[in-house]
């Protein structure tokens, strides 16, 4: 496939094409037995995440110098959407761990601490997890009200975080927190947090719509001691430090919007060819017709939005606009595009044994996670308004 990305020629290589052959391989292999039971249990297996580790999609673009696989992005969204057609609870650890952890310690972490907590996150050894959010604290990521107290060689950390993805089995958290209030958002620090440190407490898994097979836990800090070196970047710069991962991560988010679309759309267009009304395939009745063509062509939208993005990216261009495009856009075709499966399968859409409620399910958390699609907006503004 070729084609003309603001002015650049994307094309996909022979090792772009491997890396989604091997995805939808795994996913059709792996992921797709179990995938109802998984939801419905709430449960996402070990073993499975250890041969996502061995594929080598929990560190995709890390550099192979720290365990990774040197991919580029446009690798990590054509995996991403293979992937999430089948679980998006499986994709969602992939995009945190690739692009909220990984990508956040590789880019601004010192050789210490890529050493220690990115080669072994790479490999899939370890799991991580992005705690920004908090009860007040979602999408006005500037109040945090978890605070790390500065005490000379370590900091004191205290507070509570919601909604963490892997929360409940990664090793390694990386925690915003405020350590200077009077300086606003310029006072927020980025803390490297183990799992086990003494006051740090896991709470409650939510029981949730959708993505029910990945892990959500609110986290407790009560005077956690976290060492001086586990700080990333330079005092105060954890705010930035946030909004850079997410910038790269609504990409990844995007990518698992479009995927989720696109299993519903291939589910529905198969169906349509089966399932007879009035002597015919209800394929042949230009309602579903229609749907159809509507759903293909908002997702090819979709995926050339989030090839752009990816692209971008990989240029080091500035991608802030494009990647919040293709989240806010993507995420809507999921929703619809998923609506529509439910609607084209009837009354089997309704039945967890045909899949399409449960992606119809999953498809409503990319419109909130990672940014949501209100926050997309005010970030397309601002960089349309510079």
């Amino acid at each position: 496939m070729t084609t003309a990305l603001n002015g650049l020629n994307f094309q996909l290589t022979e090792e772009h094409l491997a890396v989604q052959q091997a995805a939808r391989d795994f996913a059709q292999t792996e992921l797709l037995s179990g995938v109802i039971e998984r939801d419905e249990k709430e449960f996402f297996p070990e073993e499975l995440v250890r041969k996502m580790g061995e594929m080598g999609f929990l560190g995709m673009m890390v550099s192979p110098e720290y365990g990774g696989g040197g991919m580029d992005t446009v690798s990590y969204v054509l995996a991403m959407e293979e992937l999430s057609k089948i679980d998006a609870s499986a994709s969602v650890m992939v995009s945190v761990n690739n692009s909220l952890v990984c990508y956040g310690l590789e880019a601004f972490g010192t050789e210490e601490q890529k050493q220690k907590y990115l080669v072994p996150l790479a490999s899939g050894q370890h799991i991580g997890a992005f705690a920004l959010s908090e009860p007040e604290a979602g999408s006005d990521a500037t109040s945090q009200h978890t605070t790390a107290e500065d005490m000379g060689d370590y900091y004191l950390l205290n507070g509570t975080k919601n909604w963490i993805t892997n929360g409940g089995r990664a090793n390694t958290y990386l925690v915003i927190a405020q350590t200077h209030p009077e300086k606003g958002h310029r006072g927020i620090n980025c803390l490297i947090v183990e799992r086990g440190m003494e006051g740090f407490q896991i709470g409650k898994k939510e029981n949730k719509l959708g993505i029910r097979g990945s892990d959500t836990h609110s986290l407790m800090f009560t005077d956690v001691k976290v060492p001086k070196e586990n700080r990333i970047g330079p005092d105060g710069f954890g705010f930035k430090f946030a909004m850079s991962t997410l910038n790269g991560g609504r990409i990844g988010i995007a990518a698992q919007a479009l995927g989720i679309a696109s299993g519903a759309y291939e589910l529905a267009l198969q169906y349509s060819k089966e399932r007879k009304t009035f002597g015919k395939p209800i394929a042949e009745h230009q309602a579903i017709q229609f749907k159809l063509a509507e759903m293909a062509t908002q997702i090819d939208a979709a995926r050339f939005l989030c090839l752009r993005a990816a692209l971008e990216k990989d240029n080091h261009q500035d991608y802030v606009k494009s990647a919040a495009m293709a989240k806010l856009f993507a995420s809507q075709v999921a929703m619809d595009t998923t609506v529509e499966a439910v609607q084209i399968h009837g009354g089997y859409g309704f039945v967890k044994e045909f899949h399409v409620e449960r992606l119809m399910r999953d498809a409503k958390i990319t419109q909130i996670y990672e940014g949501t699609s209100e926050i997309q907006k005010i970030v397309i503004a601002r960089e349309l308004l510079k």
